[in-house]
């Protein structure tokens, strides 16, 4: 009965700290049979990501494969000037000069995606917000007082938080003051693409693991079957013997 009380007790807690979020999550539109986003999103990631930021579980060689694209176009189109085929994706920072600049070593991003979940990237991305109270001159509105400055301001432009009050309580909302050099629409498609990417990196294989789980599914229903027509033949002499 006590261990009943805690788990209705943490549940409870669980969906308290959820409906105190006060910033709805942006959704995402991941599809990764859309290799061209995934090239797309390599792009954007080693432009805008790769100086501060590493995903060293992926090589661009496994891009190459994985998309369909040869080699050299992945070099030419993607990579960094005079990175090999066989590098991983790792960023030229070193953590001295990462905890100069920004008092932490930025994290690994190989497996962000997997770690706080599409949508909150896609957001993120989404809610800088210009705060001159800020080291960077920038804050989020879904991590508040986040270390990194904004890598996309020059393509989204500038915002600011407004507080606005609604008989259910008091939201900010984001308006640009200053719009960058790409249009509303085609920054959400940048930022999809990159995120898109980034949950590819964070599973390589999911779309085989997810085509691999339905056989196996298949093949456990089968055996279930047979175990239970095996099971039957075993017992039914026990059982006539007790009638």
């Amino acid at each position: 009965m006590k261990l009943i009380t805690t788990l209705l007790l943490l549940l409870t807690l669980s969906v308290g700290t959820q409906a105190s979020e006060s910033v709805k999550l942006q959704e995402a539109n991941i599809d990764l049979t859309d290799k061209v986003s995934l090239l797309r999103g390599a792009k954007h990631f080693v432009t805008y990501c790769l100086g501060c930021h590493s995903a060293k579980y992926m090589r661009y060689l496994r891009i190459a494969l994985d998309t369909g694209v040869d080699e050299k176009t992945v070099l030419d189109d993607i990579a960094p000037v005079g990175a090999s085929i066989y590098d991983q994706l790792k960023s030229a920072m070193n953590k001295h000069d990462a905890e100069k600049w920004f008092g932490t070593q930025p994290p690994d991003l190989s497996l962000i995606a997997r770690s706080r979940g599409a949508d909150w990237l896609y957001s993120y991305l989404k809610s800088y917000y210009i705060d001159p109270s800020r080291p960077f001159g920038a804050n989020n509105l879904i991590f508040e007082d986040t270390a990194m400055p904004n890598p996309l301001w020059q393509l989204q432009g500038e915002q600011h938080a407004v507080q606005r009050k609604t008989i259910w309580g008091e939201y900010a909302q984001l308006v640009l003051d200053e719009p960058g050099k790409l249009s509303e629409k085609e920054f959400d498609l940048m930022v999809n693409d990159l995120v898109n990417f980034l949950v590819y990196v964070g599973e390589p294989v999911q779309q085989e693991r997810q085509s691999m789980g339905k056989y196996v599914l298949a093949f456990l229903g089968l055996f279930l079957v047979i175990a239970y027509l095996l099971k039957k033949e075993y017992w039914k002499d026990i059982h006539k013997a007790i009638k």
